[in-house]
C-alpha cells in the first residue's frame, strides 16, 4: 500500500506500549494492530483525531504517502 502508518515509531519514542496507546485512543489492540501493519482500508477522522492528541503530533508525523519507485 502506498500510505504507510507509523504510529509503532512514535509509540516506541514515547515508550508507550500497545495497550496503553489503544485504551487511551479508545481503540482495541487488535486495531492498533490493523493500522501498524498496515492493513487498514480507513481511518476515521475522530481517530486520527485521538491518535495525534494521545502521541501529541500531527496527521503528517503519522501518515506518509510512499510511491512504488521508493526504496524506504
Amino acid at each position: 500500500m502506498a500510505i504507510i502508518v507509523d504510529i509503532d515509531v512514535l509509540l516506541a519514542q514515547r515508550k508507550m506500549s500497545v495497550a496503553e496507546f489503544a485504551d487511551a485512543v479508545g481503540i482495541s489492540p487488535a486495531n492498533v494492530a490493523v493500522l501498524k501493519n498496515g492493513r487498514a482500508k480507513a481511518v476515521r477522522f475522530t481517530t486520527l483525531d485521538a491518535i495525534c492528541r494521545v502521541l501529541e503530533c500531527q496527521p503528517g508525523d503519522i501518515l506518509r504517502y510512499r510511491t512504488e519507485t521508493d526504496v524506504n
